[in-house]
């Protein structure tokens, strides 16, 4: 595991607590070297959407669990946002969640000759996801997903 996904996977288990007590659901956490530094990044949502308030009050109150449990050495940048109208998917609750959207996916490794699929997401169930692009079915194991997102309805 890189340093990156092992920070960003312990201020996920920090993270998840404190959001679920304001009924919000960590979808995603990036920690990234950018530019300006180290920026850490959470994505959050609930059913019916996240607001500018709820951002900010999380993002206080992570901030200080963060300078008590000390999960990342040295300086970053914390931000809090809601994913946005292309929401990651990242879980397998994510891929049953939204069955029946439209979505944009990526392998990193070929599944039948092919690693990039825009169609309709059927669900996932026991770490695999399935999809319907142009007619055709496509199962594709969560491990082999290297990004999916919804694709903002018009």
């Amino acid at each position: 595991m890189t340093r990156e996904r092992d920070i960003e996977q312990r201020v996920l288990a920090l993270a998840e607590p404190l959001a679920a007590t304001r009924g919000l659901e960590v979808v995603q956490v990036q920690y990234r070297r950018e530019a300006g530094g180290f920026v850490l990044r959470l994505f959050l949502d609930r059913s019916g959407g996240v607001t500018i308030d709820d951002c900010s009050d999380f993002s206080r109150e992570f901030s200080d669990v963060l300078d008590v449990e000390d999960p990342i050495p040295g300086r970053y940048a914390l931000e809090v946002s809601s994913p946005g109208l292309d929401r990651p998917l990242c879980r397998e609750r994510d891929f049953v969640r939204f069955a029946g959207r439209l979505v944009t996916l990526s392998s990193a490794e070929p599944v039948e000759g092919r690693r990039h699929f825009k169609g309709t997401l059927l669900g996932a169930t026991d770490g695999v996801v399935r999809l319907r692009v142009d007619g055709r079915e496509y199962s594709i194991a969560l491990s082999n997903v290297s990004k999916a997102n919804l694709v903002p309805e018009p």
